[in-house]
């Protein structure tokens, strides 16, 4: 599957959708960004049930701006509309896959009841 262009118009429309979205936040600038834009979209031409998300920081500084994106590249991954992972770096291909298999590996029953304990507590 190829990468989808995300933008603060069709943001929360694909991420909020069930299963899981990598999201890549980038600028053409950026040298690391760039090293990693092959390997991102490799992977996504092997896990065709994942979406696989690009932002431009440079034209969505909005969108980054309200996910407090201060490095890049950032690789975000969210499965049934919750954060698991957000880190800044650039990940090696065989990273990039271990991460994945953790992704699907998380149980999300699991997650659910803890962030509703979590906001129970508040």
């Amino acid at each position: 599957m190829a990468t989808v262009q995300l933008t603060k118009d069709n943001f929360n429309d694909v991420t909020s959708r069930d299963g899981i979205v990598l999201v890549d936040f980038w600028a053409a600038w950026c040298g690391p960004c760039r090293m990693f834009a092959p390997v991102f979209e490799r992977s996504s031409e092997k896990h065709e049930d994942i979406v696989f998300g690009k932002v431009d920081t440079e034209a969505e500084r909005e969108l980054a701006g309200a996910f407090q994106i201060s490095s890049i590249p950032t690789l975000m991954a969210i499965r049934d509309n919750v954060v698991l992972y957000a880190q800044p770096g650039a990940l090696p291909e065989e990273a990039l896959e271990d991460l994945i298999a953790k992704v699907r590996a998380v149980d999300m029953d699991e997650v659910a009841q803890k962030l509703a304990a979590d906001k129970g507590s508040r």
